[in-house]
């Protein structure tokens, strides 16, 4: 029996490689999707094969930029064809501002790149698997079914009037989700959101010392950083099937800093 194949976008590194890395110990192959670093995705493959408890996982990195139609046509096939099956997606790809500026000087070339890169992607990328899904009808092998997890952000809801096109993708992107969720949920198959709040990785490395100031003055209840564990954590509980009836759920990885408090 072949082992559940899971298309991670973005899993070179960050966030991605932390759920890759747990999709590797809970016994999933993972189709690692990268968009220029080679080295990295094969760093990532080689430590999920160093945590593997099955011969029968595989992980096989596949360069796709997610933004292009194209890309995202040959990354179903790649994945489909390395593994005869998709069980699971997670989309987790994503970039940050292209350069930080006031709302009031954001151009729309930016802001154009971080949507295409950050809502259309993961959307049309789910549009295609959906509609391979809906057509072939595979017999899951993860014990939530067929799955889809979005990776979204705090900034879907919080408000950074330095990174407007951001702040605009993310929010989107927890509407796809609902989207999706609702679609999909009469086919049993399962689709949640994952909502990481401020997460050590290299989209925040230079705003370090800003977040640990917050971190010290109680922004968030768990006065720490999030990590890439944090995350994968969390997505393999959603495969593990602890949340069976809960499509459409925001599931928040932020210390408590989406709580309202006086």
């Amino acid at each position: 029996m072949s082992s559940p194949a899971i298309l991670i976008t973005g899993s070179s590194r960050g966030l991605g490689r932390g759920i890759a890395l747990h999709c590797a110990r809970a016994g999933y192959s993972v189709a690692i999707n990268y968009a220029g670093n080679r080295s990295a995705a094969e760093d990532t493959a080689a430590q999920c094969d160093a945590q593997k408890i099955s011969d029968e996982q595989r992980f096989i990195p596949i360069r796709a930029n997610i933004s292009l139609p194209a890309d995202r046509n040959r990354l179903v096939d790649e994945t489909l064809a390395a593994f005869g099956r998709i069980d699971g997606l997670v989309n987790n790809a994503g970039i940050g501002a292209i350069v930080r500026a006031d709302l009031t000087e954001t151009t729309e070339e930016n802001f154009d790149t971080v949507i295409k890169t950050n809502l259309y992607g993961p959307h049309f990328l789910t549009q295609l698997i959906a509609r391979y899904w809906l057509r072939e009808k595979p017999a899951p092998l993860l014990p939530s079914g067929l799955s889809v997890i979005f990776v979204t952000s705090i900034s879907a809801d919080t408000a950074s009037v330095n990174r407007s096109e951001y702040c605009i993708s993310k929010a989107g992107l927890s509407m796809s989700a609902q989207l999706w969720a609702a679609r999909l949920a009469p086919e049993n198959i399962l689709v949640m959101e994952l909502r990481p709040g401020i997460m050590a990785t290299d989209m925040t490395t230079a705003v370090k010392e800003k977040y640990e100031r917050m971190f010290a003055e109680g922004v968030v209840p768990q006065p720490r950083w999030g990590t890439a564990d944090d995350v994968g954590s969390a997505a393999v509980s959603i495969f593990s099937n602890h949340f069976p009836f809960s499509a459409g759920s925001i599931i928040h990885i932020d210390g408590g800093f989406h709580m309202k408090r006086l």
